[in-house]
């Protein structure tokens, strides 16, 4: 879907942003972009909509060099989406929505139809908000606004610059969830600029970690990247709590519950589906007095997990990266 091939930015003054990037992204993946400041994580999402122009290599989305198209008709077709939201604050957030299918020659009837369904959609009602204006809102809504607008003309790219940084945690988790939700049923490609590892792992199907100059560290899936390091920078840069990040991508797999001999579901007092990950199941144990939950699929038990549970499934999780490594 995205294909960067030798893709570099050197500046005039001799800065080189970002060097040799070789990167591809498939269509309806969602990529993270991490890495620290300085790197050349935000120049590269720039680069893919020519809001930077490259110094070397080529950019191509669905096989097409975005070199040979014009800048302006490029943007409009990929969604952009910053931490800032940018939304427009002298109209109100139906119109701010409305903007880009407007911009693609739709009819207003259209565009206001467009925009009504788009609210509904990130979780913002029309009949309270599609009349406020954007200092109105909270910094949480604004985002799911600026969401709204940049799939307002059902781009197949979508390119996201520290979306979520400016809001406190909490809302940055729903936030989080609730982009994970309309990415899966939209199906659009994301290509995602985070300086927050927790946020990338937790995100990405795959992660891009930037090192210092400009320079591709590694490129993996969340649970290779934190149990397979490839270098002392990715290493230091995930962390000393790796080990803990890993349990937020690994899932369970239900050789490692025990089986509900002796426990009656009415006993339970906490229970977790059984697609959940072992980091989920872990924040339900700790709250529960027992130290063991159900674990379900639909609405039948198919056994209990413990913190012993939990070990062996990270054990195994880590022995079959080593196999593959």
């Amino acid at each position: 879907m995205i294909r960067l091939a030798g893709v570099g930015k050197t500046y005039d003054d001799g800065t080189v942003a970002v060097q040799q990037l070789d990167l591809d992204v498939r269509r309806g993946e969602l990529v993270c972009l991490v890495g620290p400041s300085g790197c050349g994580k935000s120049t590269t999402l720039k680069m893919i909509n020519r809001l930077i122009e490259p110094t070397t290599g080529t950019i191509e989305i669905d096989g097409r060099d975005v070199t040979g198209q014009d800048p302006v008709r490029l943007r409009r077709d990929i969604g952009y989406v910053i931490q800032q939201v940018g939304l427009f604050p002298h109209q109100k957030i139906l119109a701010n929505v409305m903007t880009v299918p407007l911009l693609h020659g739709e009819s207003k009837e259209f565009a206001r139809g467009r925009a009504r369904e788009l609210l509904e959609l990130v979780g913002l009602d029309p009949a309270r908000y599609a009349d406020r204006y954007p200092h109105q809102l909270s910094g949480g809504q604004q985002q799911r606004v600026g969401v709204a607008r940049a799939l307002a003309a059902k781009p197949p790219v979508l390119l996201m610059d520290e979306p979520f940084g400016a809001v406190d945690p909490l809302v940055r988790l729903r936030l989080q969830d609730e982009f994970l939700r309309l990415q899966d049923e939209l199906g659009v490609t994301v290509v995602f600029v985070t300086h927050d590892i927790d946020e990338a792992v937790r995100l990405g199907d795959r992660v891009a970690v930037f090192g210092p100059g400009g320079r591709l560290a590694q490129y993996d899936t969340p649970a290779r990247l934190l149990g397979r390091p490839a270098d002392d920078f990715v290493a230091d840069f995930v962390g000393s709590t790796s080990g803990l990040r890993r349990l937020q991508v690994i899932p369970l797999d239900p050789a490692h519950l025990e089986p509900m001999d002796g426990v009656r579901a009415g006993d339970l007092s906490a229970a977790i589906d059984v697609d959940a990950t072992l980091g989920e199941a872990l924040a339900v144990l700790l709250n529960d007095d027992r130290g063991v939950v159900g674990v379900k699929q639909g609405a039948q038990f198919v056994g209990v997990l413990t913190p012993n549970g939990i070990h062996r499934a990270l054990r195994a999780a880590l022995a079959e990266m080593a196999q593959v490594s």
